[in-house]
């Protein structure tokens, strides 16, 4: 009721004591079959692994999304939600290196002290360089000008040098950092070499809760950042949760709003604008040649019901064909109006 991610994460805990393996393959689906309605080919979802016995982890782990999305959820990295070490578990992609439990969450915001969320960014960062893992860290997801993990986390990448294998999602306390301050920490995040995941809808939902008037809007610095050459995508954090109630896997319902969002609607920046939600997202995700129409790589494409880049942002058109490894994965009927 309120909006604030607080709220949200106290509705979660309730929720999940309820929640079964059974429950969870079938929202799994669910979602999964609206990402690909959607022409969605790769995902990266966050596993909550919180839980004693790993219900949601070992549902994923058993999902029959190959099914649905060829190519599978990717949950290489250790992403934020989680306890600070995981329990033992053979199929977790850390493996057996996975020392005992230790609690923690991947979100070094909700730490209660700076030097215990710099601690968790620096365990997460040991644990994905000794496991070779991808890492998504929720990162500074408060409008607090405080809140400074981004920068522990982009020289833990730049000092290990493993830039291309980190993102900062979120990052919404940059748009309340001052420019000072933002000078500094550019310099740095350039030397990294991260990518960064705004989430705009859910951050303009969950953000300036705590504002009366005037209200920032809580999203991160996404065209300062894409101007100084750094890697950025738009992603959707929330499909029917309590932190987002209309996410439904349209990554161009997502798109549209953010360019709204960040001021982003001038002739040059759409021009461009898909790379937000295609070839931005394929480097963050690390998809390497999977992805793109180059000779001797899979043949995996979109066809479009619109005949530009922008004339597809502006009439939220959507895929008709999704066509992966040469074989079509969904296709749609145009819809018909018939003016009388």
């Amino acid at each position: 009721m309120s909006g604030t991610l607080f709220e949200g994460i106290e509705c979660w805990g309730e929720r999940k004591a309820t929640i079964t393996q059974e429950d969870t393959k079938t929202r799994a689906k669910q979602t999964i079959q609206a990402l690909a309605a959607h022409g969605i080919q790769h995902v990266r979802t966050h596993v909550d692994v919180t839980d004693p016995d790993l219900t949601r982890a070992e549902s994923h782990a058993g999902s029959p999304r190959r099914k649905h999305a060829p190519d599978r959820p990717s949950n290489r990295g250790v992403s934020a939600g989680g306890h600070r070490v995981l329990p033992q578990w053979p199929r977790a992609d850390a493996g057996s290196h996975s020392p005992g439990r230790r609690r923690g969450r991947w979100y070094p915001a909700l730490e209660y002290t700076r030097d215990q969320g710099v601690s968790s960014v620096k365990f997460l960062m040991d644990l994905a360089e000794r496991t070779g893992c991808l890492v998504d860290v929720h990162c500074d997801e408060t409008d607090d000008p405080h809140s400074r993990f981004l920068e522990v986390l982009a020289e833990e990448a730049r000092s290990r040098d493993m830039g291309t294998r980190v993102t900062a999602s979120h990052t919404t306390a940059m748009g309340s950092y001052d420019n000072a301050y933002c000078a500094k920490l550019f310099r740095l995040l350039g030397h990294s070499g991260i990518s960064f995941v705004s989430c705009p809808t859910e951050s303009i939902h969950l953000q300036g809760r705590f504002d009366s008037f005037p209200k920032r809007r809580g999203v991160t610095r996404v065209n300062e950042l894409l101007e100084a050459g750094m890697n950025v995508c738009f992603g959707q954090d929330s499909i029917v949760d309590p932190w987002y109630p209309l996410g439904n896997g349209n990554i161009l319902r997502v798109l549209e709003a953010g360019l709204h969002i960040c001021h982003m609607l001038g002739y040059r920046t759409l021009q461009s604008a898909l790379d937000l939600v295609t070839d931005n997202s394929s480097k963050a995700m690390a998809l390497g040649d999977r992805y793109g129409l180059e000779p001797g790589r899979p043949a995996n494409l979109l066809i479009l019901s619109a005949n530009s880049e922008y004339e597809v942002i502006r009439s939220q058109g959507l895929p008709l064909y999704s066509i992966r490894n040469g074989k079509v994965l969904m296709k749609r009927q145009p819809a018909q109006v018939e003016f009388l």
